[in-house]
């Protein structure tokens, strides 16, 4: 009899583990396989996206990304033909196939963003522009292509640059969606 209770006894426990077991392993396939085909992680890495990204900041990216929008961080990993240029560059999209973008001197003696004749608000860059690298007249963005700045636009390397240039669409790895590191500026 006494027996019998030992064996009913183990018999809810074993299965109580099994379960939990089962429920954790499923738990991080599932994980796996989101973070395989539809977010990634990347670590910001240089000062050209501040004030919205900082150096050693971690992102998640949406990985499945059909159509880019103005105003999206994104990172690509275009590959281009000068060493001084990093492989992955994470830039905000400022304008897409189509629309035409023009760096205009204001009144201060800086210049403002235009997209099809209208002056971009742009709450999120560090400082005004002083800088146009190679920029020299509008560029349309022809199909399949987006035109990108760092937020940080005077210490940006991006398509005002004829070492970046216009960044082809399938060259985005993703869009930035979360930052995850440092935890007091996670969202």
């Amino acid at each position: 009899m006494e027996e019998n209770k030992t064996k009913k006894t183990k018999t809810p426990l074993i299965n109580s583990v099994f379960d939990l077991v089962s429920i954790v392993a499923t738990a991080v396939v599932a994980v796996g396989i989101c973070f395989t085909f539809l977010f990634r992680t990347i670590q910001v890495s240089g000062t050209s996206m501040y004030p919205t990204l900082d150096n050693g900041e971690q992102i998640i990216l949406q990985s499945v990304y059909p159509n880019p929008e103005n105003g999206d961080i994104v990172v690509t990993a275009q590959p281009n033909n000068s060493p001084s240029i990093e492989d992955v560059l994470i830039k905000r999209i400022i304008a897409t196939e189509g629309q035409t973008v023009s760096l205009e001197r204001n009144d201060d003696g800086f210049y403002d963003v235009w997209v099809d004749g209208v002056k971009l608000d742009e709450p999120y860059i560090a400082e005004p522009i002083i800088r146009t690298l190679d920029y020299h007249e509008p560029v349309t963005v022809p199909e399949g292509y987006v035109y990108v700045m760092g937020d940080n636009r005077n210490n940006s390397t991006d398509s005002r640059d004829n070492r970046v240039g216009l960044i082809r669409e399938e060259y985005i790895m993703g869009k930035a969606i979360f930052r995850t590191v440092p935890f007091g500026k996670i969202g």
